[in-house]
């Protein structure tokens, strides 16, 4: 294990030389004593074994037009509309990841609250974030661990990789994000620790969120076996289209007081659009009908899309007006 160590601090150094400090293979090997192809595997070595992460930040082409149109016809204060062409669907999320950071980096500061929900939209956020150091800023998980196979994309979890990156602190809610009756979410929304949290939320400045949808095929909550597909589908039938922090609303927007709403531990909708700026990361053309529903719902300020959506979003607008 010590050697391990020794030879993990001796790759770090080598690296450190090239990537850092701009010195060629060469001057490395002249300056350490080893051949330059020797110089060439420890920086191989260094990149597979994770002492050095290669980030490619690609040019992000964005369609001003759409951008335009969304904040007019919903009233935005923020679109950005990611230029989608070809990309298949796990490199356009992780792009409208990097657009959601750019965001949360011009808003973000130092003595900021910011809540998270959970997913692989805010997941590619963190992921993107040149972090800022704020170490009197404070991370907020807005909905209970759904104890996805994926821990990274959980609340608790990605809450606690926020505040890593932003060097402040973080708080939890030690909770489900859904549980079996009213009478226990009752109980845990009025657990101390749960309502500390929650409480705090309620007074966030900045707040980070996926668009969950109801179609079965594509929907978070039944990937993470907190729901079935049979129950999906009567959450659907009560006229839900998508949801925020496990709050589901119709395609106009409504919030809906349906029975899974009496289950979930998590922020109140109320809270969440008083926050002054919440930012929805969401994209596919699955996601556009529970994306326009969350653009009525007042439930966030700022959308990050991809063009394909945004077109469908838009078309589904002029429909219904």
């Amino acid at each position: 294990m010590h050697k391990d160590l020794e030879n993990r601090e001796f790759l770090a150094r080598i690296a450190s030389l090239y990537y850092e400090e701009g010195f060629t293979q060469q001057r490395i090997s002249e300056e350490l004593g080893y051949s330059r192809s020797a110089i060439s595997r420890f920086l191989t070595a260094a990149r597979e074994a994770g002492v050095v992460e290669v980030k490619i930040h690609y040019p992000m082409r964005r369609n001003d037009t759409l951008e335009a149109k969304l904040r007019e016809r919903f009233h935005l204060e923020i679109a950005r509309v990611l230029v989608r062409n070809s990309m298949e669907y796990n490199r356009m999320l992780n792009r409208l990841g990097a657009l959601g950071a750019r965001l949360v980096e011009e808003h973000i500061r130092e003595t900021t609250t910011l809540g998270v929900s959970w997913g692989t939209a805010v997941y590619e956020v963190a992921t993107n974030l040149r972090s800022p150091h704020l170490p009197d800023s404070t991370v907020i998980q807005l909905i209970g661990a759904l104890g996805t196979p994926d821990p990274q994309i959980d609340g608790g979890e990605l809450a606690r990789f926020f505040a890593r990156l932003l060097g402040g602190r973080y708080r939890i809610l030690p909770a489900p994000a859904i549980v079996d009756s009213p009478d226990v979410r009752d109980a845990l929304m009025n657990d101390r620790p749960v309502r500390e949290t929650l409480d705090l939320a309620s007074l966030m400045d900045l707040a980070v969120v996926g668009i969950g949808t109801t179609n079965p095929s594509m929907s978070s909550l039944v990937r993470a076996q907190y729901l079935t597909e049979n129950e999906i589908h009567t959450i659907a039938k009560s006229g839900a289209v998508g949801d925020i922090c496990a709050i589901h609303f119709d395609i106009d927007g409504k919030v809906l007081d349906i029975p899974i709403a009496r289950r979930v531990v998590g922020i109140r909708s109320a809270d969440l659009k008083k926050a002054p700026l919440t930012i929805a990361i969401a994209g596919g053309e699955v996601k556009a009908p529970a994306i326009y529903g969350a653009l009525r719902s007042g439930l966030v300020k700022a959308l990050v899309t991809d063009d394909e959506t945004a077109r469908i979003v838009l078309m589904i607008d002029e429909e219904r007006t």
